[in-house]
């Protein structure tokens, strides 16, 4: 009886992990979806003093806008954040979800 319950219970644990890796098991939330496009489209009319770039896996605010201007950052992190969510309506740097593209304040100048 112990065989039989230590088999049935492998099976489930394989089938969970399959289920897992093939459709995942968190809920995809479609009016995310929505409001990225929604973010995007009022973006399209990008100021002088931004620029846009798809997030890659590891990336954060601070390394994607080092990363374009070349050279550490010039101004205060609250500084960042804050031209962040003005070129990003509603959207704080925490939630920029990877393959999702944004504007980002650029400090070149």
């Amino acid at each position: 009886m112990k065989r039989i319950f230590l088999f049935l219970f492998g099976l489930l644990t394989i089938y969970v992990i399959y289920i897992d890796l093939t459709a995942g098991t968190l809920p995809q939330d479609e009016t995310q979806k929505t409001e990225d496009t929604v973010v995007t489209m009022t973006n399209i009319k990008s100021s002088a003093n931004s620029f846009e770039a798809e997030v890659e896996p590891g990336e954060t605010l601070i390394s994607i806008v080092e990363n374009h201007i070349e050279k550490p950052l010039p101004v205060s992190i609250d500084q960042l954040i804050k031209d962040f969510q003005n070129l990003n309506p509603g959207l704080s740097p925490e939630k920029i979800q990877i393959g999702s593209t944004y504007e980002f304040p650029d400090y070149s100048k």
